[in-house]
């Protein structure tokens, strides 16, 4: 059987809506007490005159915390504000009982910084994009 379908770009809603889906369906996979969880927690830094120079935006994913953005304003990188929001972000998912965070990251961005931040390098994609790595971190927070 086909069905005759179009394949349209989803909106703001329509995402929240496939979203919402596939949680309901993993819920019906997890034990009671990670049903529902899903949370962003994002992080914004502002400097004394109220211009974001950096953030952090992650989700908490059942026992978990997923960073998938850390941003930081070229003039205000070696300032130690990384660092910080990964503490942040660290103390919020240990509260939330989390168990690790994971993270990615390319070989042009930073993959260093978080070695020092202690993650371990759990997976590399060679060629993603072309000439440059995709790294994958993981941190264990027990």
């Amino acid at each position: 059987m086909t069905l005759d379908v179009k394949i349209t770009k989803s909106d703001e809603n329509e995402s929240k809506y496939i979203r919402k889906k596939l949680i309901e369906y993993n819920n019906e996979h997890v034990s009671d007490d990670l049903k529902s969880i899903y949370e962003e927690v994002n992080l914004t830094v502002k400097d004394e005159a109220g211009k974001v120079i950096a953030g952090l935006l992650s989700v908490v994913c059942w026992n978990w915390l997923e960073v998938d953005i850390l941003w930081v304003d070229k003039d205000c990188r070696g300032m130690g504000l990384g660092a910080q929001l990964l503490s942040e972000v660290e103390d919020i998912a240990k509260q939330k009982g989390c168990t690790f965070i994971q993270l990615n990251t390319f070989s042009f961005q930073a993959p260093d910084f978080y070695v020092k931040q202690g993650y371990k390098e759990i997976a590399v994609i060679d060629g993603a994009p072309r000439g440059f790595k995709h790294y994958y971190f993981k941190k264990d927070l027990v």
